[in-house]
């Protein structure tokens, strides 16, 4: 059998925690800023978690 590839794009997306939980960035952070509001922006510079219910799948694809 070959081995299971990781998803590169989710590779370059989330990365884990110490205690197994998996960090993620939030969208709408990249451009077109202009129009967002100082406070909006600040608010997205935060690491999130994966939510529990996705968490399944992110592993999937990050084959751990």
């Amino acid at each position: 059998m070959p081995k299971v590839k990781t998803k590169s794009g989710a590779k370059k997306r989330f990365s884990l925690t110490g205690t197994g939980k998996i960090k993620r960035k939030h969208a709408f952070k990249s451009h077109i800023l202009t129009k967002k509001t100082t406070k909006q922006k600040r608010a997205l510079t935060h690491v999130g978690l994966v939510s529990t219910a996705d968490e399944n799948r992110v592993r999937a694809m990050l084959n751990i």
